[in-house]
């Protein structure tokens, strides 16, 4: 049976949850992101962008290119409740949904045209969450997530995108070899220095070819270009929370090598984090004394996933949690509150060159191991084992 598959999509999702809780910034030139003196561009409206304003400039730059935005730093806890209630809705219609992004979701509804049509389900789907939570989604509808996720970007909430299968491949053709998945600029640079800027320059290659430069990843990519994806969509599942402890071989009361190891547990943790595409606004620290008491100090913070902002909190916690004195046999750490969210969050505060060095870290760890690198401090705990 030919698979019917949906990609949702809240395009300027940012945006749009903060027009909704205030009509009066619709129109106006509106950015998302730290202050005017900090952090970068997290989103901005229509009416920024059409003076330059990109995702991911300085806020500083931003605003010599439109002095009139309106800048908001951004409430990623409000985000997060309203991704919330739209998985809520969605899950309540859909048979089969994965949760892809804060803002976006596919579905499977292989065999809804038996007694509703696929497309008409869709629309009517897209009519109930508008209604329900104040946000127009934009659709796109085809036999493959990869198909859908790419025409759901040119989609708008009144002109959905419905691509059969006999239409797939004159619809991918034109389109720049950017909207492949897997294609980042190191990739797009390659194909590009042989002429290779569009998917059917792609599709008509031989596989062989595209496998000898790219490897493995060459034949997904080929398949992608022809209009080729198996990846079935993946039931949604929240993530509650992550934690790690560790045992002391022998009672401890050294300061310095306590913490060490609360460092390199909340260095791991936030590794996985971005992994996973996940940030976390609840920390946790626990320790147990060797006398087997065990004692629990926990805090709210901004959503994030970065170790020097998780590593200062819990490095505040165990400040406030230790003062027994006492030689302690455990600890550990827990992040709690987890939602779906990439590192553009991290814009609202954090610079460019912040997070730079944690995309060069985390592709050292990805290639090496979790442990290849880490800070000095956390790292002598994984030296002198």
């Amino acid at each position: 049976m030919e698979r019917a598959i949906v990609h949702i999509d809240m395009h300027d999702y940012y945006i749009a949850c903060e027009r909704l809780a205030n009509s009066s910034l619709q129109g106006v030139p509106l950015i998302i992101g730290g202050g005017p003196n900090r952090g970068m561009v997290a989103a901005c409206s229509k009416e920024a962008s059409r003076f330059g304003v990109r995702v991911s400039m300085p806020t500083s730059y931003a605003l010599k290119l439109c002095p009139n935005a309106t800048v908001l730093k951004g409430d990623y806890g409000s985000y997060s409740n309203k991704s919330k209630e739209l998985t809520d809705i969605i899950r309540e219609q859909a048979p089969v949904v994965e949760k892809s992004s804060i803002h976006s979701f596919y579905l499977d509804i292989t065999g809804m045209d038996r007694f509703f049509g696929c497309y008409d389900w869709t629309k009517q789907l897209s009519v109930h969450i508008s209604k329900n939570s104040g946000l127009d989604p934009s659709w796109a509808l085809s036999v493959n997530k990869t198909v859908s996720k790419i025409g759901s970007v040119d989609s708008t909430p009144r002109m959905p995108q419905f691509l059969e299968q006999d239409k797939i491949q004159n619809f991918l053709n034109p389109l720049p070899i950017q909207r492949l998945p897997q294609i980042g600029d190191s990739t797009f640079q390659l194909l590009s220095r042989i002429g290779i800027r569009q998917i059917g320059k792609i599709s008509a290659m031989p596989p062989m070819v595209l496998r000898k430069m790219l490897g493995t990843r060459g034949n997904t990519i080929w398949e992608h270009a022809n209009g080729i994806d198996r990846d079935p969509v993946k039931p949604y599942s929240e993530k509650k929370a992550v934690f790690m402890e560790h045992d002391f071989e022998m009672d401890c009361i050294d300061l310095h090598t306590i913490k060490a190891q609360l460092m390199a547990m909340v260095e791991q943790l936030a590794f996985k984090l971005r992994q996973d595409e996940l940030v976390t606004a609840k920390v946790i620290v626990k320790v147990k004394y060797n006398n087997l008491d065990t004692e629990i100090k926990q805090s709210r913070i901004g959503y994030t996933s970065l170790d020097h902002i998780l590593k200062k909190e819990v490095d505040l916690l165990f400040s406030k949690l230790y003062h027994r004195r006492m030689r302690l046999i455990k600890v550990g750490v827990r992040f709690s509150d987890i939602v779906s969210g990439s590192h553009q969050i991290n814009l609202f505060e954090d610079t460019g060159e912040i997070l730079s060095l944690y995309n060069a870290l985390d592709t050292i760890r990805n290639k090496y191991g979790s442990h290849a690198i880490g800070t000095s401090y956390a790292f002598q705990n994984y030296r002198t084992k």
